[in-house]
């Protein structure tokens, strides 16, 4: 198959190279220009702007964003449409919020275009490992789209979970959920860097020990032994810790919902504290965060 990829970011360039190495023709178009170029190397064909990547693929077309959620995809949306055709298929695969996925759909279904949310999750490792995918929108859309969804995703790794707005919804309740299991490994850990028995301990050979048999083994726990073994106490980084929005939506939906979401909406509050103070936890989860998804912390001094 062939397919248009919008925004080479850390994300991006691996679906790019992902699809390359299965085979599919993958135009692509980023802002830097000088990614685009490194692409190109990797067996990509290169567009310098969003019309010549439109007129580069054969219709009826497929085009998959993978921009910031908000006005970067918005922007973008708006100027593909004047270029697509009635029964191409745009994809958002960024994390964008599932009630602007329906109005989308809605707004592009108008003029014939074809329109999926699709949730990614799998960081920086999906090249390797395959990437999650869960997709919303019109069941033949993502019937089309399905061999570049087999090539991504590992065996199993991908879901059709409903129309539009589902992909993305399951996806915000996925980083809430990884939100609440981050704040819990940070906790577990200030408690033993407090402990009367920490000059006994390794924190790496714990986090190793933990990911063998017992019950709250995890890649998360592998990723954190990864990021002790880089810096044994984390001492190079700040307990700083941003949300990407997916954790503010997920309590929303909990308060629209009626339900008593508490470990996410605590573990959305700890992330806003963790702003105003350092401690030991929340350098945990800045450091799981570096390791999973190649988020930027910041460094002692900045």
């Amino acid at each position: 198959m062939e397919a248009g990829l919008v925004g080479l970011g850390r994300m991006g360039i691996n679906i790019a190279k992902r699809l390359l190495q299965g085979g599919h023709r993958v135009v692509v178009y980023n802002r830097t220009l000088e990614k685009v170029e490194a692409m190109e190397k990797e067996g990509a064909t290169p567009s310098r702007s969003i019309e010549e990547l439109v007129h580069k693929l054969k219709q009826p077309r497929i085009i998959w964003l993978m921009l910031p959620a908000g006005e970067i995809v918005e922007d973008h949306i708006k100027r593909l449409s004047s270029y697509l055709s009635k029964g191409d298929i745009l994809i958002d695969g960024g994390n964008s919020y599932y009630k602007d996925d329906i109005r989308r759909y809605n707004e592009l279904g108008e003029k014939g275009i074809n329109y999926l949310d699709i949730g990614v999750s799998g960081g920086i490792w999906g090249l390797n490992l395959g990437f999650c995918l869960m997709a919303g929108g019109r069941r033949e859309d993502f019937d089309r789209v399905e061999p570049l969804l087999k090539t991504l995703s590992p065996e199993d790794g991908y879901l059709y979970c409903g129309p539009s707005g589902a992909g993305h919804f399951i996806k915000m309740v996925h980083n809430g959920i990884e939100y609440a299991l981050m704040e819990a490994y940070g906790e577990g850990f200030e408690l033993l860097q407090s402990s009367p028995y920490r000059q006994y301990m390794s924190f790496e050979k714990v986090a190793h020990l933990w990911n063998r048999g017992s019950v709250i083994r995890s890649w998360l726990l592998e990723l954190l032994e990864s990021a002790f073994q880089k810096d044994p106490e984390l001492k190079e980084i700040r307990g700083y810790v941003e949300d990407s929005g997916e954790g503010r939506w997920t309590v929303h939906q909990a308060v629209d919902s009626d339900v008593p979401a508490l470990a996410i909406a605590h573990a959305l509050f700890k992330r806003f504290r963790s702003r105003q103070a350092d401690s030991f936890s929340d350098k945990i989860i800045a450091a799981l965060r570096r390791e999973f998804g190649g988020h930027s912390v910041k460094k002692i001094g900045e």
